[in-house]
């Protein structure tokens, strides 16, 4: 169908025989939950011609003038972009309506920091175009010397931020060759890496962890490692970077020396890494993605000619008016390539503003799980959320959209969202804190079994967990902890980009074994379950379980804790050191793993520890993994094999270097 020609109104979930379901509903999520849901009148949901989407909710449209644009960015930048602010409390989703801003000798240029969503609100990328730069440089410069003669940046911690849904004619200002405009603010932001890059046609995403860019048409170069320093050309820029997705570059796909990048679902112009991908680029369903290549560092690229099941993230936009606002729900696809709309129009559904419950950090939970009760959706408005009861989705279909990185944080022990239906529902836009008191899951979708509700076929409606991110400490000033980050029970659910972080820094510089608490990042135990651009780091267990069959992850990125105290602290059994990066399970009979790594870094650490695989699987032909591999970066010991007990070892004496040990097929007979 075309999306400029949407369908109409969703019909809410209550209406669809769900009346005598819903008290048994109820009472399941309050066992699974561990709290009970008070029904309360119903709250007023915003009106889809004047949304009020909260203060942080900032809208620009073409008609405003430029220069207060600009004033309105900048401002935002200055308190978003240093490195102090990563682990502040304010949020912001930025949008631009329909039209054109900035011209090509007047361009929009402005810096995108910590916890902000910046997105067009056109029904195609095409409504919203930016003639400009929008940029994330690093925030840190690090020399060798007084004299500046050799530097470094670091964009590793550049985290939480995002790019979607519009058209970037890439225009660079000759006027700030010397400086961003920001360098001269008071007092001064510390990102020299902006320096020197304005100009030209490249627009830079020097970015890390939970930074996606989506649905975009860049006319231009993006450049995912900042290659200009304050002291010019000559420096490093360590990035671990990154997630593309549905998205067209008229130009170089750039990466650079980033450790790894994943592109799904794009058309680029070519790609170059150092030349081609350090340790770990992997393109699934990307028109123009380079030739396949597994042969060490900076040969390192896994290809899939099409992504096997993909489903895009909703969208809030509106009409060129600005006075009609709706949802767009993009359709499950299957062995798709390119982008979703390539054609000018796009399968899915349209969903009116008017069925979503909009929420602030200061609503009470039980209204949000009332009209969620009611079958209303969920608009999280940014800002922080202190949860003593979970958000609970008891209805097929229900979206439950975060915007500008909304972050739910359990106060009681409690879950921050459980999902219970297994069918439709979509989840996007979120960051998940683990709380004070420990939660056994942050998160649960789905249930095990049979999905519920009238329309029950997950698989040609699947959950969607989109863009959501976990975090063990980090942001929190006191101890925090978490079973488990990810619990997915949903067959046939799609799981698209995701990191998880038992956090390795925190804003009271206090980490430890026994501070920050965290078992495994995900599990997964629905059947059926794709996964895209997974990341998961530094638990103190498995990092994460899969038992469901017939599931496919397509990238995974991982480091190890950096932490344990001790070889016997870390022990998977009372035989088996250490404990695998990626566990399938036993009972699993069919599984697909594509551009898989794992990195031995033990930067806290005294002791020598070892870990007898990274990854560990039954040893059957159902179940394989293509292209997987080591890296020891730090610390003494490391992986004694990759898998079972084949290829490696990666430890600090062999090979000792930074550098990947590869392992192209398992099982290798197959």
């Amino acid at each position: 169908m075309s999306h400029t020609e949407l369908p109409g109104a969703h019909v809410p979930a209550a209406s669809r025989g769900w009346g005598r379901r819903r008290l048994s509903v109820l009472a399941a999520t309050a066992m699974v939950a561990g709290a009970g849901l008070s029904m309360v009148p119903a709250a007023v949901a915003a009106a889809s011609s004047t949304p009020d989407l909260g203060p942080n909710v900032i809208i620009f449209n073409a008609s405003e003038s430029q220069s207060t644009i600009q004033a309105t960015l900048n401002s935002i930048a200055t308190s978003q972009v240093p490195t102090s602010a990563q682990f502040n409390s304010n949020r912001y989703a930025i949008f631009f309506e329909p039209g054109t801003y900035g011209t090509a000798s007047n361009p929009l240029v402005f810096q995108v920091g910590y916890y902000e969503e910046v997105a067009g609100l056109g029904a195609m990328p095409g409504d919203t175009v930016i003639n400009g730069q929008i940029d994330a440089f690093p925030n840190t410069l690090q020399c060798s010397d007084a004299s500046q003669s050799y530097c470094w940046e670091n964009s590793t911690d550049n985290f939480w931020r995002s790019l979607s849904n519009l058209e970037l004619n890439v225009q660079g200002d000759p006027s700030q060759l010397t400086g961003p405009p920001l360098a001269q603010a008071s007092p001064p932001i510390s990102n020299p890496g902006a320096a020197n890059c304005y100009g030209g046609n490249n627009d830079f995403w020097s970015v890390s962890q939970a930074s996606p860019l989506r649905r975009l048409l860049v006319n231009g170069n993006l450049v995912f490692q900042a290659w200009c320093s304050a002291t010019g050309y000559g420096g490093t820029d360590y990035a671990s970077g990154g997630f593309v997705a549905d998205t067209q570059i008229n130009g170089q796909a750039l990466t650079l020396g980033n450790q790894q990048y994943f592109f799904r679902n794009s058309s680029i112009t070519s790609a170059a890494g150092c030349p081609n991908g350090l340790w770990n680029n992997t393109y699934s369903g990307v028109v123009g993605a380079p030739a396949p290549v597994f042969s060490g560092s900076c040969q390192q690229n896994t290809v899939l000619p099409t992504s096997p099941t993909t489903e895009e993230q909703p969208f809030l936009y509106t009409d060129s008016t600005g006075s009609n606002w709706s949802v767009f729900v993009p359709s499950v696809q299957h062995n798709t390539s390119g982008t979703s709309w390539a054609s000018g129009s796009e399968a899915g559904s349209s969903v009116p503003l008017s069925s979503f419950f909009v929420a602030s950090p200061s609503t009470p939970v039980y209204q949000i799980d009332s009209a969620l009760a009611r079958g209303m959706n969920l608009m999280l408005t940014p800002g922080i959320y202190n949860l003593d009861a979970p958000i609970v989705v008891v209805h097929p279909d229900t979206i439950v959209m975060g915007l500008g990185f909304a972050t739910l944080v359990p106060q009681r022990g409690n879950a921050a969202l459980v999902a219970i239906p297994s069918s439709g529902v979509k989840i996007s836009g979120l960051i998940v804190d683990a709380g004070p008191v420990n939660s056994p899951v942050l998160m649960s979708v789905g249930t095990p079994g049979r999905a519920l509700g009238h329309n029950a076929d997950s698989a040609s409606n699947p959950d969607l967990i989109s863009s959501v991110y976990f975090r063990i400490g980090g942001a929190e000033t006191t101890p925090t902890s978490a079973n488990v980050s990810l619990l997915d029970n949903a067959s046939n659910s799609i799981i698209d980009d995701l990191w998880a972080w038992r956090a390795d820094h925190n804003q009271a510089g206090t980490t430890s074994w026994t501070y920050n608490k965290g078992d495994t990042g995900v599990v997964v135990t629905g059947d059926n379950v794709t996964a895209y651009g997974l990341a998961v780091e530094h638990y103190q267990k498995y990092e994460v379980i899969w038992s469901g069959n017939n599931g496919t992850d397509v990238f995974f990125q991982n480091e190890l804790p950096y932490d344990p105290p001790s070889q016997s602290a870390w022990m998977a059994t009372p035989t088996q050191d250490g404990y695998p990066a990626f566990y399938v399970t036993p009972n699993v009979t069919s599984f697909n793993g594509y551009g898989m790594g794992s990195y031995v870094v033990f930067i806290s650490t005294s002791a020598t520890l070892y870990n007898s695989e990274a990854f560990e699987a039954p040893t059957t032909c159902g179940v394989q993994f293509h292209n997987i591999f080591g890296v020891w970066i730090a610390g003494s010991g490391g992986d004694n094999s990759i898998i079972d007990g084949t290829g490696g070892p990666v430890t600090s004496t062999n090979p000792g270097t930074v550098t990947p040990v590869d392992l192209a097929q398992y099982p290798t007979s197959c």
